[in-house]
């Protein structure tokens, strides 16, 4: 790569990377070196709202806006890992511009969700509509198999509020989960009465069959598997016990800021770490990328920003202990950026520090792709 690098800062082993240049250009050039390599590429654009902020301009024309994103977005899905992912944050403004365009760009069965961030709590009473959210484009370079390796969030209490022990089972709490399930790919064995304890006959409903043949049911039923309700006469349910069940929960397409924090929490750690300095215009808090690096990807890996802004990726990889590649064609973001890692590097304790037990260390590089 014709990289010149700038400096180093931290431990001397670590290849965290930050760039100062045009990002197509840039990732054009890592593709020699990280092609399916990377595990998430989060990108925060400018929303082209046409505002301008301190760090950067957000008025291009719309054509030229969406040129841009339909330029960079396939270079950028090359370097992905095969169960790697794509997040794009985004207003309302270009969204459905900009989700029709990576459906062109990398295939619209790549398309995995759209997340819903609450990212303001106060009402705006200015305005015709008090706009409190923002929203988050997912791809996947294979859905499936994305499927299969994301991870599940941590339970809140709710969940575990679901498991009782009204028979006082010695296996200990357990939830009842359904028997029956459609029947459509059925066989003639899955459909059959079940005689609960009280002579009471159960047959599947309409359209549904016994998710176990009758034999295996037997078995269940006689291993205490299988409830029955209290007085022995409810419809057979399987027990599903804590001891025995993977805790987590899938992640949903709404994210309150109670959850990842808003716009102006983000503002507020900024000022405390840069007190002298202008606040940066639209950070994005800690959490929202700590939450979307846990269900993306595992300590070690790889995450590349192509809009690097105020730099929350790449504090929020290096504090949840993975590699990170930040890139920016501004110069000011750079430099903001900068700053931060290395205060993170030193032991930050603000945003998500306390829950990632981080108290500093790793390092980084900064190089230099551009004229200016």
């Amino acid at each position: 790569m014709s990289l010149t690098k700038q400096i180093h800062y931290g431990e001397s082993d670590e290849r965290n990377m930050i760039i100062l240049g045009d990002n197509y250009k840039v990732c054009s050039e890592l593709r020699n070196e990280y092609k399916d390599k990377i595990k998430c590429i989060y990108l925060d654009p400018p929303y082209n709202n046409g505002e301008t902020f301190d760090h950067y301009r957000d008025d291009l024309a719309h054509n030229v806006w969406i040129d841009n994103m339909s330029k960079v977005i396939p270079v950028l899905f090359s370097l992905l890992h095969p169960n790697g992912s794509l997040w794009i944050s985004i207003g309302d403004y270009e969204l459905h511009y900009l989700k029709v365009a990576c459906d062109n760009a990398i295939g619209r069965n790549k398309y995995v969700a759209t997340i819903i961030w609450q990212q303001r709590n106060t009402r705006e009473n200015r305005k015709t509509f008090s706009n409190n959210h923002e929203y988050i484009l997912v791809y996947a370079k294979n859905p499936s198999e994305f499927k299969k390796t994301r991870k599940l969030l941590p339970p809140d209490s709710s969940v575990f509020k679901r498991y009782v022990n009204p028979d006082d089972d010695p296996r200990g709490p357990w939830q009842s989960v359904t028997l029956n399930v459609q029947a459509g790919h059925a066989v003639e064995s899955q459909f059959y009465e079940i005689i609960s304890p009280n002579g009471k006959r159960h047959y599947p409903p309409n359209g549904r069959c016994w998710i176990y043949n009758s034999d295996r049911m037997i078995k269940e039923i006689e291993a205490g598997n299988v409830w029955f309700g209290e007085h022995g006469n409810n419809v057979p349910r399987l027990k599903k016990f804590l001891s025995q069940s993977t805790l987590g929960v899938a992640p949903n397409t709404v994210w309150l800021s109670s959850e990842v924090g808003t716009s102006q929490s983000a503002k507020k750690q900024l000022l405390k770490m840069f007190p002298s300095l202008p606040p940066f215009g639209t950070p994005k808090p800690e959490e929202l990328i700590q939450r979307i690096l846990t269900i993306a990807t595992n300590p070690g890996d790889i995450v590349l920003d192509a809009f690097l802004g105020s730099g929350t990726t790449a504090a929020v990889a290096q504090k949840m202990r993975r590699k990170f590649i930040g890139i920016d064609n501004s110069t000011k973001s750079i430099t903001y950026s900068v700053d931060r890692m290395k205060q993170v590097i030193d032991g930050d304790l603000s945003g998500i520090s306390r829950s990632e037990s981080w108290y500093g260390g790793g390092g980084f590089s900064l190089y230099n792709n551009s004229d200016q």
